[in-house]
């Protein structure tokens, strides 16, 4: 009997009291971290909701950034919409995130991993700490949470206890997050895909249906009694192409739309035109295919590879020459550093399209009175060419999708009235994608370093085209210092050489 009255002790009861009320209340707080997709957002509530819950003056979540090998928080409790950042080794957290081990520190300025340049930054004095690591479902480690100064004596595993339970809902929350930011990439480079393709076939469609009506009205009827009926049959697809037009312009405008199944069925027989051009077996439609083919093949095809040596310093300077005839009016200023000894074993039509086209896309993106440099060097690796323009940029979104095919850096209004080397022309975007599978297909590399205007961050803020009409900056030398873009392409050793 005196064993059962101390199960039912008060100091039991108390216990087993308080126990249900975290139990409840981290429910409770993973049901609200959970429920936040924006990560914006998302870092200011396990702010707030966490050093509630474990009553202290300020909570951290630090997110490893693989690229950079640091650690980084976006919001804090105390530092607003700021940004913190600190090599992934430093301090307490970068401890607890190499280490994957959860440390309770109740002294921290006594602590030799302390990194006190947080607290200088924040006028904040930190007394006490409790870091554990946010390790995900495949056993990564993507950061640490850390709760500073509880509010009432020292830290103890109780309290350690409780923020590893939180931690995991901070790592699913955080995870979904950065999933459903990936999404809306998707999503946006899905939309910017439609909206090419509309525009896209604006021109050619109206191009058409004027061709197909003047050859009727050259047909004579009685020499070719199917003339008519074969005219009906392509106005009847071309009409089936300009209502797909438009209601892809309805979707992305979001207009209300009952028939998307319909839609779907005008996308899937779409080739049905291509294949009644096919039946017909007209001498026109037939040259109407072999240009399609021809161009498809002039974009990517390279069955016929001619390796052969290329100096490289008059083969750039005749690029550029081109480049210069090009875009006519434009005033740029091109530089070439290249030693006139370098050579490189490559299919010269296939090396031209690859210059050529992140030259177009420089000239492109760079306003009058502006810079592009080529170098070329010779390294451990192999030949680099190097081209670099001191233009606008890409922004971040667009960075991820740059190598994606018919992907364009401008609103489709602006490259679809511009022609190619124009300021913000960006035209169909095969050219980076050509260039890709360029790449994959002969064993060189391609990549790019951008930074995007501070004063036009976003796809929607406009660059005047000129330099000396830029309300921010007037000058050469100050605009080269806000943005641009460098393509690196390299030639592994394999297929070049620094010798001739």
């Amino acid at each position: 009997m005196a064993k059962n009255n101390r199960l039912v002790s008060p100091e039991n009861v108390k216990a087993l009291q308080k126990q249900l009320q975290q139990h409840h209340m981290l429910l409770e707080l993973g049901r609200v971290i959970v429920s936040e997709m924006d990560m914006q957002v998302l870092f200011k509530v396990i702010m707030d909701q966490t050093r509630r819950f474990m009553d202290t003056k300020k909570c951290s979540v630090f997110i490893f950034d693989e690229k950079k090998n640091e650690l980084w928080s976006r919001v804090s409790t105390d530092l607003a919409a700021n940004e913190i950042r600190f090599p992934a080794h430093a301090g307490i957290a970068g401890w607890v995130f190499q280490n994957r081990q959860p440390q309770i520190i109740n002294d921290a300025y006594n602590d030799p991993r302390f990194y006190p340049g947080v607290d200088q930054k924040t006028h904040f004095k930190t007394r006490n700490i409790l870091c554990v690591p946010l390790v995900n479902g495949k056993g990564m480690c993507i950061g640490t949470l850390q709760v500073i100064n509880k509010t009432a004596g020292d830290f103890t595993p109780g309290d350690e206890e409780l923020l590893l339970s939180v931690s995991h809902y901070i790592t699913i929350a955080l995870e979904n997050a950065r999933l459903y930011d990936d999404l809306k990439v998707l999503d946006k480079a899905k939309e910017r895909v439609i909206n090419h393709l509309s525009h896209e076939l604006k021109t050619p469609l109206a191009v058409l249906s004027a061709t197909v009506k003047r050859l009727y009205q050259y047909l004579d009827p009685d020499e070719n009694p199917k003339a008519h009926k074969t005219f009906l049959r392509g106005k009847r697809q071309i009409q089936r192409l300009t209502d797909l037009e438009i209601k892809i312009g309805d979707i992305l405008n979001q207009r209300p739309i009952v028939e998307q199944r319909r839609i779907m069925n005008i996308i899937e027989n779409a080739a049905d035109l291509v294949d009644a051009f096919n039946d017909q077996g007209e001498p026109l439609k037939k040259e109407i295919l072999d240009l399609i083919a021809e161009r498809l093949d002039t974009l990517f095809a390279i069955t016929d590879i001619q390796p052969e040596s290329i100096t490289l310093m008059p083969f750039l300077e005749n690029l550029l020459q081109e480049t210069r005839s090009g875009m006519k009016a434009r005033d740029l200023h091109m530089t070439l550093h290249c030693d006139s000894t370098v050579q490189l074993t490559m299919d010269r039509q296939i090396l031209a399209k690859v210059v050529s086209g992140i030259l177009e896309n420089a000239v492109e993106n760079t306003p009058d009175e502006g810079i592009i440099q080529v170098n070329v060097e010779t390294l451990t690796e192999g030949i680099q060419i190097t081209i670099r323009d001191y233009g606008v940029g890409i922004t971040e979104t667009n960075r991820k999708l740059i190598f994606g095919g018919f992907f364009h850096t401008q609103d489709t209004d602006m490259y679809s009235s511009k022609r190619p080397y124009q300021f913000n022309a960006g035209g169909a975007g095969a050219d980076l994608l050509r260039i890709k599978v360029f790449s994959e297909r002969m064993d060189f590399s391609v990549r790019f370093e951008t930074t995007r205007c501070p004063y036009i961050p976003t796809d929607t803020d406009m660059c005047p085209g000129r330099i000396s009409r830029c309300k921010f900056v007037q000058t050469r030398e100050g605009c080269i210092k806000t943005g641009g873009s460098t393509f690196y392409v390299l030639f592994p050793n394999l297929k070049g050489t620094g010798k001739p």
